[in-house]
């Protein structure tokens, strides 16, 4: 179903109720991480006898979780980026990888329930699986709407586009890091909190961006719906997502109710993909009147790996001012964000 998402500043008590029951209002306080926790970890008299092995599943994550881990511990992503990570199913040599890890951090929230059973079905003993998401929100602060109904029994998992809940993903990864490499524990809380210091400057400057937006623009309807928590935070509104629930192109009744919602509220851009072209969401802009910009990314870097903007911190940067550009905003102080970190990103992404 389409409809409109009106979401206010994400919280402790954020939770939309789905579409069937009219507008999806976020309730919200100051949202902010759980006290991380974690297991004892893989360790012989507290010494690890080789390297922490991390398996990942997309690439926001795998790069959050390599800033963690910097040169201290071996990170590898199996979602190749630019896949569709609700539908991806790995190949059998993923299985192989997971046969060898000690951690496999996975973005949770029903989002790549395939690669998770894989996992399970493999892990050494010992290992252990951790659901950021999970972990990060409870189920009161569960997002539903277009693409993930309540009645679907999945809720919107994209939390990673909100900044203070990747803020979360950090520091969760570090704790259970340090407590499967307890040697190296004290690394890895200080490269979290170089990360967070970063992420606590990107929310200020995305703050400060929206800002310049015409309240009336701060409107989103994009090729995927990825971007619930990162409204409900900032004060903006999702109209609508062109991928719904089946994950099939919306009906022509759908098109022209978004046509009509496009037109009604005056925004000056929609939002498509550079990894996934949407020729619904290019008429929908034409027909509307309106720019469509087909350059927004929700879980494929910028670059190739290796690349300085290849990392979260560069994918929330691009997006960011994309989005406050097009809808008649001042990126200035978000184009001139630092996304270096400290440590290199060592990780290993699959293409």
């Amino acid at each position: 179903m389409v409809a409109a998402l009106t979401a206010a500043a994400c919280g402790a008590s954020a939770a939309a109720d789905d579409q069937g029951s009219g507008p999806a209002i976020a309730r919200v306080a100051n949202f902010s991480c759980p006290q991380p926790t974690a297991g004892n970890g893989v360790t012989l008299e507290g010494v690890r006898t080789q390297r922490l092995q991390v398996v990942t599943t997309v690439a926001p994550i795998t790069s959050i979780v390599s800033a963690v881990a910097g040169d201290l511990a071996d990170v590898k992503g199996v979602v190749p980026e630019g896949e569709n990570s609700h539908t991806y199913e790995p190949k059998p040599s993923v299985a192989a990888v997971m046969s060898r890890a000690d951690l496999v951090l996975v973005n949770g929230l029903k989002l790549e329930d395939p690669t998770r059973e894989l996992a399970e079905s493999n892990l050494p003993a010992g290992a252990r699986i951790i659901d950021l998401g999970d972990r990060t929100i409870s189920p009161d602060e569960y997002i539903y709407d277009f693409s993930f109904p309540r009645d679907g029994g999945k809720p919107n998992p994209h939390l990673w586009t909100n900044p203070p809940m990747a803020r979360c993903y950090a520091e969760i990864a570090a704790a259970e890091m340090g407590a499967a490499d307890p040697v190296n524990a004290d690394a890895y809380r200080a490269n979290a909190q170089a990360l967070s210091a970063r992420l606590d400057e990107l929310d200020r400057l995305m703050r400060d961006a929206t800002a310049t937006v015409p309240e009336k623009n701060r409107v989103l309807l994009t090729y995927h719906d990825a971007y619930a928590y990162f409204a409900a935070n900032y004060g903006w509104k999702v109209i609508g997502a062109i991928q719904v629930s089946s994950f099939e192109d919306p009906t022509p009744k759908e098109v022209a109710a978004l046509i009509r919602q496009v037109e009604r509220t005056g925004v000056p851009a929609i939002f498509g993909s550079e990894v996934f072209p949407s020729p619904v969401l290019e008429q929908i802009g034409r027909e509307a009147g309106v720019a469509y910009v087909d350059k927004l990314r929700d879980d494929d870097l910028p670059g190739a790996p290796g690349a300085a903007d290849h990392s979260y911190l560069g994918l929330m940067k691009f997006n960011f001012v994309t989005m406050v550009r097009s809808l008649g905003g001042d990126p200035s102080g978000l184009a001139d964000f630092n996304t270096a970190i400290r440590v290199p990103d060592k990780a290993d992404y699959p293409q």
